[in-house]
């Protein structure tokens, strides 16, 4: 792996719902031109995925997350992505030096700027039955 792949990132991030079953979607000031998004970030070095979460989350919303559960691993070219299906407790507060913008979209009426990366998987999440 280390004579063909010199270098690769990895992230943690979450297909996040409320109790009413919106699911949250930010807009990262750091990944221009991505638009709307599931939540997460980069793992630090020692840090586990799930830890990683929650602790962005933190950072960009103020969010705390319960019912954490896996959902799938995704490559995209040299970036690994563990994504997660989580509940998410208490009110937003922006970390607005990070994020621009966040919302709570109905599954059934997701935004048109969202990806259609980011639509396949917030179906999953919904497929999976997480709660």
């Amino acid at each position: 792996m280390r004579l063909s792949q010199s270098r690769f990132t990895v992230s943690a991030g979450a297909v996040i719902f409320r109790d009413d079953g919106r699911v949250l979607l930010l807009e990262h000031r750091f990944r221009p031109g991505s638009g709307l998004g599931i939540p997460g970030g980069f793992i630090g070095k020692g840090e586990q995925p799930e830890a990683a979460l929650h602790r962005e989350l933190c950072e960009e919303t103020g969010l705390e997350l319960t019912d954490v559960k896996y959902l799938t691993t995704r490559i995209i070219d040299t970036h690994v992505e563990v994504i997660f299906v989580a509940r998410a407790n208490g009110e937003i507060k922006l970390a607005e030096f990070e994020i621009v913008s966040a919302e709570w979209a109905d599954p059934a009426h997701l935004p048109k700027r969202l990806s259609r990366n980011q639509r396949e998987l917030i179906a999953r999440a919904i497929t999976s039955k997480p709660f």
